[in-house]
């Protein structure tokens, strides 16, 4: 997963075409950690439909204040520059419900193409 490194980065990012999941995290979270084992196989599945790219939160804290990131991992789907959809909460992620979000980010990105 590519590591947001600046804003213009982050900006350039969910202008994309594709769909772009952003992950946001800190190096200190433990529901983090605990997602990081699965996460490049799920990245890989995905790789076809969507792009995802990271940000620690804590290296971009007002990026995460406009977006109203609080908890994390969180996760927010951008296409074209706009928001998509989130899956944005305090709680932990299961593999399972982010295979959902990824889904559903898919199903909202076609179902604008088509409106």
């Amino acid at each position: 997963m590519k590591e947001i490194t600046s804003q213009a980065e982050f900006e350039q990012a969910i202008r994309s075409t594709k769909p772009v999941v952003v992950k946001f995290y800190t190096t200190w979270c433990p529901d983090c950690h605990r997602i990081e084992p699965f996460m490049p196989e799920v990245e890989a599945a995905y790789r076809e439909k969507l792009e995802m790219v990271a940000v620690d939160r804590d290296k971009f804290p007002e990026l995460a204040q406009q977006l109203d990131v609080f908890g994390i991992p969180s996760f927010i789907a951008f296409q074209e520059g706009r928001e998509l959809i989130r899956f944005v909460s305090k709680l932990g992620k299961s593999r399972e419900e982010i295979e959902h979000f990824l889904e559903r980010t898919i199903q909202v990105s076609e179902a604008l193409r088509q409106a």
